[in-house]
């Protein structure tokens, strides 16, 4: 399957712009920042949630809590992505029962991602409360997941897919839709 770019709808400052945004929504949401930990879904969920709390620290003048959850082996298409899966491993606080977690990533799609992370943060402990935000909301869930905070809606079709580059891991920010060529 062959794609091509179809249209750019984020640039590095509509993306600056959208997590600025989302920090203040953050913000006033959660009246005690102390309790709460922004983890990013390895690979682009990682930086969101670091310039989110970077954000909200400028913001704010407290900085909250960041971590990287891997969950490479918690995906129900393991054995589909690769016969040896990498294994990053997840960078959290040490306790997490009681904290508020958000959980950041780029693209909200089927949610099976989602379900995954929620797995894996579990058996990390019992959080108080699990809300999501990510960058793309591109529709078509197959499980009854759903973004709390979201910094854009874009409708597509399953033909095509939301590229997310950040600077952090691709050298440069846009978001991008492809499509399936023939």
């Amino acid at each position: 399957m062959a794609l091509a770019e179809k249209a750019r709808i984020m640039d590095e400052a509509a993306i600056q712009r959208t997590l600025r945004r989302m920090a203040h929504e953050i913000i006033e949401e959660e009246p005690e920042l102390s309790d709460v930990v922004l983890v990013g879904i390895r690979r682009r969920g990682v930086p969101l949630a670091e310039r989110l709390a970077g954000f909200v620290e400028e913001f704010t003048g407290v900085r909250v809590a960041t971590g990287r959850l891997d969950i490479t082996l918690y995906r129900d298409d393991l054995t589909l992505k690769s016969e040896a899966p990498e294994v990053e491993g997840s960078e959290l606080p040490p306790d997490l029962t009681g904290r508020r977690i958000i959980l950041v990533d780029d693209v909200l799609y089927t949610g099976r991602t989602i379900r995954a992370a929620l797995d894996a943060l579990v058996d990390q402990g019992r959080p108080r409360r699990i809300q999501l935000a990510v960058l793309v909301d591109r529709g078509h869930r197959e499980l009854p997941i759903r973004a709390d905070y979201v910094g854009k809606n874009v409708p597509t079709s399953r033909r095509e897919v939301i590229e997310c580059r950040l600077r952090e891991i691709d050298g440069r920010d846009e978001v991008v839709i492809m499509e399936e060529t023939s």
